[in-house]
């Protein structure tokens, strides 16, 4: 079998989001599973919305994934391919110029809605004498450029949805360059994707019908039939089943990182969504151990933030101290050390929530004192155990004041942590006892914020 070769072709006119990260992953997951080779190809002929801040941008937030790439390409630098390519399906009548403005295809795509009909262009610029167009080019008047699709039958076996077939009388030709002459995508993938040898396409089933118009472009250019793959996966969902709203599907990596969510817990849910395996927080390379493309269904995918939160929360709950230090360092704790972060992980769902807890241990906290706790609170504090504090010291004091004072359970316990955290929940009191210390203890126990 001859090793694939895939790419992720992201423009570079913003940051790199949620779902095109995930297109990112299925197709490196696909090449390195396979021992193929994975291009990352920047779409970048648009000079006025492409900009290297986002070339940057990117490449950091794929590594940041643990996604590598074998070549870089820039389309900016093949425009001399491109424009080869144009000439020759010029020469053959491939490519042929539609003067209709705008506003004109607009009203014929509303003409189209009103007969419930899909907009089928209708070829009228074929049928144009050269006296007329030498009167549209007289107006003013600048070409788009279509590509004349081959009357008949495309068919695919979709690595995704199975065996695929349109007619091509219901796709309309596909506009390839604008009438400023700047390319729309599919004329550079498809010059590229034939050079530089790629064999399979991961993408979004919103692109189907985009296929039946680039296979036959394909083919027009050169390619064998059959020699380029691909896989349609199910679009992404909100919570409730319905599209993905675009402040979701436009969440960047960026904001992701900047609030805390670890790479793990993205990876796991992006990769997971629509398997049939359980979605657990993974690197790449743990889900490349299990990666196959048929074990994803054709069902849609539900991205829901609440489990990336959640996922979150279980990285974080069994995040070392060895891997969250530089991250406790970067939220600003550099003194924070690994007794503080063991007592407190396990109520943060990000690194940066242990702020909260060093601010109790280290900072100034008013008591909550209730007046019907007062004078158990200041029994609390005569009864504290002398000497440093240990983990056992929790269970014996308390112990002792059960005994004492004939308190348990909630009772008990909460007007000590209220007093001593000023808070109502938190991490165990056993270990946090140890980290406020016997001094600070009897004063918070007394009513003294400290």
């Amino acid at each position: 079998m001859t090793k694939p070769v895939l790419r992720f072709a992201p423009s570079p006119t913003g940051l790199l989001h949620v779902g095109n990260a995930r297109v990112a992953m299925m197709n490196w997951l696909y090449a390195r599973k396979h021992g193929g080779e994975f291009i990352l190809r920047f779409d970048d002929t648009d000079p006025e919305r492409s900009k290297d801040e986002y070339v940057d941008a990117i490449r950091e937030d794929l590594k940041w994934l643990g996604i590598d790439w074998d070549r870089e390409e820039r389309q900016s630098l093949r425009q001399d391919k491109y424009d080869a390519a144009i000439e020759d399906l010029k020469s053959r009548n491939l490519l042929y110029p539609c003067y209709e403005t705008e506003g004109e295809l607009n009203w014929k795509r509303k003409a189209a809605r009103q007969r419930h009909q899909p907009f089928i262009y209708d070829r009228k610029a074929l049928t144009l004498s050269d006296d007329e167009i030498a009167a549209l080019e007289a107006e003013g008047r600048k070409p788009h450029w279509r590509f004349l699709l081959t009357d008949g039958v495309v068919e695919w076996d979709d690595l995704s949805r199975g065996v695929c077939t349109f007619d091509t009388e219901h796709v309309s030709d596909p506009v390839l360059i604008r009438e400023d002459g700047s390319l729309l995508y599919m004329l550079g993938s498809v010059v590229d994707d034939l050079e530089m040898g790629v064999s399979h396409i991961i993408r979004g089933e919103d692109h189907v019908t985009n296929t039946v118009s680039q296979i036959l472009l394909y083919m027009a250019m050169g390619g064998k039939p059959g020699a380029l793959e691909f896989a349609h996966m199910p679009l992404l969902a909100g919570p409730g089943g319905s599209q993905l709203s675009k402040r979701l599907g436009s969440l960047s990596l960026r904001e992701l990182r900047n609030d805390g969510f670890e790479v793990s817990a993205l990876v796991g849910l992006l990769t997971g969504l629509g398997a049939s395996d359980k979605i657990e927080p993974a690197s790449l390379t743990e889900v490349l151990e299990k990666f196959d493309l048929g074990h994803y269904g054709r069902s849609t995918p539900k991205f829901d933030p609440a489990e990336l939160a959640s996922l979150n929360e279980k990285v974080i709950h069994d995040m070392s101290f060895e891997v969250a230090k530089p991250k406790l360092e970067a939220a600003g704790l550099s003194d924070a050390h690994e007794e503080f972060w063991n007592a407190v992980r396990g109520n943060c769902w990000r690194v940066a929530e242990a702020v909260e807890w060093w601010g109790v241990i280290s900072n100034q906290v008013i008591p909550q004192i209730d007046d019907e706790d007062a004078d158990f609170l200041k029994q609390a504090a005569d009864m504290l155990p002398e000497g440093e504090l240990d983990g056992t010291s929790w269970k014996a004091w308390t112990g002792a004041l059960k005994d004492a004072t004939d308190r348990k359970g909630k009772q008990l316990f909460m007007p000590l942590r209220k007093a001593l955290t000023g808070r109502e929940h938190g991490p165990e009191m056993s270990a946090m006892l140890v980290l406020i210390g016997r001094d600070k203890a009897c004063e918070r126990l007394c009513g003294k914020a400290v």
